[in-house]
């Protein structure tokens, strides 16, 4: 446990950040698995308006430091080679 009120309000923070940064974690891998989910089922149209979600999802997630920037990177370049080769 913290010892002084400075490492006690960092902790307080590191436990607000935690969360957040779970939640946007979350967002991202959902909106991953609706894109893999529905390429899987063939609907076209609507993989292209989650692909468009997931992109802006792992953007702020790696924006804000709850991933990191290769792997949002890297995660939308696999995204977009499999609704291509979905085609």
């Amino acid at each position: 446990m913290a010892n002084s009120k400075s490492a006690e309000k960092r902790w307080r923070q590191s436990l607000k950040r935690r969360d957040r940064n779970r939640s946007r974690r979350s967002a991202a891998r959902s909106a991953i698995r609706e894109v893999r989910e529905l390429v899987a089922a063939g609907e076209s149209e609507a993989t292209a308006a989650a692909l468009s979600a997931a992109y802006s999802s792992l953007d702020r997630a790696a924006k804000t430091g709850a991933i990191h920037v290769g792997k949002a990177d890297r995660t939308k370049r696999r995204l977009a080679a499999l609704v291509q080769n979905a085609r």
